[in-house]
């Protein structure tokens, strides 16, 4: 996210310790001070994420030959539900090592001494955390990553200002933005071509450059989207044909006994002692 903050000591500068007042924190000024606490739970629940199938781990030599591409078996939303699911499900429930006791129950113990100072607005609070461009609004509309946005309320300015307009976008979902009046307000934009399905940033990205890798310099929504839904498809399909082919290696290699001549072991008791004859030809 292109709005992060350091949160290391070494990292932060004069500028950082002297962040105004945040809307979220009922204008108090920002105090990065519970920047370990956060850098703990993310060392927490990545040593977790570890043991997923596709893990990258945290080092080239941690990594070693393990094939992460080949392994990977979650997408982006199951991931996130995954987390979510520990957190709320596991975390909170299991017992702290320093609160002694788990961290659930001793929300509950003290949630009514603290005046919790919840958004009051919660889609505003959502878009804090959401990455961010700069953009000139255009005749046609906002332009962001060759994908065209347009809304209503675009009208009355198209033509009459050369300002530019802080532009919010969800990588996980491309198909609408947020772009911020004078007033401070977010308002929504969605594809010019309303349409057109939703899809990650990741695969407008890929497309887009696949388009003009072949040339084609005029590049649209219609066209991105579309290659990166035909991307998506050629994925799934191939994915899903490699796991066939690998079951179908795995089953047939699996030892055959040719017990032509020999009998069969089908069927036998083994529980029943079977009396010995000696051969004596």
């Amino acid at each position: 996210m292109s709005t992060t903050v350091p949160t290391s000591a070494a990292g932060r500068s004069s500028a950082d310790a002297k962040m105004p007042a945040s809307p979220l924190s009922g204008g108090h000024r920002v105090n990065p001070r519970f920047g370990g606490h956060i850098e703990r739970l993310i060392g927490t629940q990545m040593g977790k994420l570890h043991v997923l199938p596709g893990t990258t781990f945290s080092n080239e030599q941690d990594l070693g030959d393990y094939d992460s591409k080949r392994h990977a078996a979650l997408t982006l939303r199951e991931l996130e539900r995954y987390i979510a699911l520990d957190i709320v499900g596991s975390y909170h429930h299991s017992i702290h090592g320093t609160l002694g006791h788990p961290p659930i129950a001793v929300w509950r113990d003290h949630e009514g001494e603290i005046p919790l100072r919840l958004p009051q607005d919660r889609m505003r609070f959502w878009l804090t955390f959401l990455p961010e461009q700069e953009r000139t609004l255009r005749p046609t509309g906002i332009h962001l990553f060759g994908l065209r946005y347009w809304s209503a309320a675009l009208s009355a300015d198209v033509g009459r200002s050369d300002r530019r307009l802080l532009v919010k976008y969800d990588p996980r979902d491309m198909a609408r933005i947020f772009f911020r009046w004078p007033s401070g307000n977010f308002v929504d934009a969605r594809y010019a071509d309303v349409t057109l399905p939703s899809i990650t940033l990741h695969e407008a990205v890929t497309a887009r450059r696949s388009l003009l890798a072949k040339g084609r310099r005029e590049v649209d929504t219609r066209a991105i989207v579309r290659t990166a839904i035909a991307q998506r498809e050629l994925l799934e399909t191939a994915t899903k044909k490699t796991a066939a082919a690998r079951r179908g290696k795995a089953a047939s290699s699996k030892s055959k006994v040719d017990d032509r001549g020999w009998g069969s072991l089908r069927g036998v008791d083994s529980s029943k002692p079977v009396p010995f004859v000696e051969d004596t030809d």
